[in-house]
C-alpha cells in the first residue's frame, strides 16, 4: 500500500477523534501507522534530507491543516481533541477530507493566506500532492543533483592534474591526510604500481591509506582494480581508495568484495556527492529555515 500522503491521513486522523476524547500526539502516530499496516522499514523511512521521519512528518502537517480549519484543537501540550465542526465534517465527507474540503473553512483560508473567489482557491488548494516540507525537500534534491553534475562536468573539462587538487581538499575536508600541505605532499609522490599517493588515515598517521585516481570517460573495469590490490600487497597496505570520474563495471565491484583488502570504489556520482557535502568546489547560495505554527504554544497561553 505504501505510504498515504499528508491528504489521506486526514479523514482517518479526524476518525480516532471521533470518541470525543483528548488523544495523544506519538498515539495518534502509532494508531495511523497500525491502521494503513505500515512495515517497520516503512515507519523508519526518512525524508530526502535525514531530517525527520517521512511517515511522521506527514501526520504532523495533516494535523497542522486539520488544527487550523477549526476540526481539532488542542487543549494543553501535545494533546488534541475534535470540535463540533470536526465531527460535522465526518459526517459531512463519509469517504475523504482533503485540502479542497478544508478551503471551505474560512480560518483555514485565513490561515492560507487566500484571498481569492472560493472556487479558484479551492482548485489551487486541491492541486497539491505533497506537503510544503516535502516540495521543498524535493526541489532541493533536484537542485543539488544538478549542483553535483556539474561538479563533475568541472573536474573532466580541467586539465587532469585537477583531479588531484580535488582529491586533496576532498580527503582533508573528510578527516583524512592531516593537513592540506601533509595531504598535498602525499598525493602524487609514489606514481610505481599503481598507486597515486598515500595519505594519513588519522592526523597522527598510525595507518595511512593508498590512493589511485583516474579521469576517465569509460568505466574502470576489473583489471585496473586487480592492479591496484596487487599494488597494495606489494606495499603490505591494507587500505585502499580507488576514485574515477567515471564508472565500475559490475565485475570491479564483486572483485573488491571478495578480497582480504580493503578498497573503496567512488565513481563520479559519489564524487560529486561527496564534493557537495563536505563543501569541495561549492560555496553556500542560500539557507532556508522550515519552521510551522506550534499549535501546542498558543494552546497553553
Amino acid at each position: 500500500m505504501g505510504i498515504p500522503d499528508f491528504q489521506t491521513l486526514m479523514r482517518p486522523l479526524l476518525e480516532i477523534h471521533g470518541d470525543g476524547g483528548e488523544h495523544r500526539n506519538r498515539d495518534l502516530v502509532d494508531g495511523l501507522a497500525g491502521r494503513f499496516g505500515l512495515s517497520e522499514e516503512e515507519r523508519r523511512e526518512m525524508l530526502p534530507s535525514g531530517g525527520a521521519k517521512l511517515f511522521d512528518n506527514r501526520v504532523g502537517w495533516a494535523k497542522t491543516h486539520v488544527l487550523q480549519a477549526g476540526l481539532l484543537e488542542s487543549p494543553r501540550r501535545g494533546y488534541s481533541v475534535i470540535t463540533a465542526a470536526g465531527l460535522q465534517a465526518l459526517r459531512e465527507h463519509p469517504e475523504r477530507i482533503d485540502l479542497r474540503v478544508l478551503s471551505g473553512f474560512p480560518a483555514y483560508m485565513e490561515f492560507r493566506g487566500r484571498r481569492r473567489e472560493e472556487a479558484g482557491a479551492a482548485s489551487e488548494v486541491a492541486e497539491e500532492a505533497v506537503s510544503p516540507e516535502e516540495g521543498l525537500e524535493h526541489s532541493y534534491q533536484e537542485v543539488r543533483k544538478q549542483v553535483e553534475a556539474d561538479l563533475l562536468r568541472q573536474v573532466m573539462e580541467n586539465p587532469p592534474s585537477f583531479l588531484e587538487r580535488v582529491v586533496v581538499d576532498l580527503v582533508v575536508r573528510m578527516g583524512y591526510g592531516g593537513s592540506r600541505k601533509d595531504a598535498g605532499e602525499a598525493l602524487g609522490k609514489s606514481g610505481d604500481e599503481g598507486i597515486d599517493g598515500i595519505i594519513k588515515e588519522d592526523p597522527l598517521g598510525l595507518d595511512i591509506i593508498y590512493l589511485q585516481a583516474k579521469r576517465w570517460e569509460q568505466s574502470v573495469g576489473r583489471p585496473e582494480i586487480q592492479k591496484f590490490a596487487g599494488a597494495l600487497q606489494g606495499q603490505r597496505a591494507r587500505k585502499g581508495i580507488f576514485i574515477t570520474t567515471s564508472s565500475f563495471t559490475a565485475d570491479a565491484r564483486e572483485y573488491v568484495s571478495r578480497i582480504d583488502s580493503k578498497i573503496i570504489l567512488i565513481d563520479g556520482a559519489l564524487l560529486g556527492r561527496l564534493m557537495f557535502e563536505h563543501g569541495v568546489g561549492v560555496t553556500t547560495a542560500s539557507v532556508y529555515e522550515v519552521k510551522r505554527i506550534d499549535s501546542d504554544y498558543f494552546a497553553d497561553l
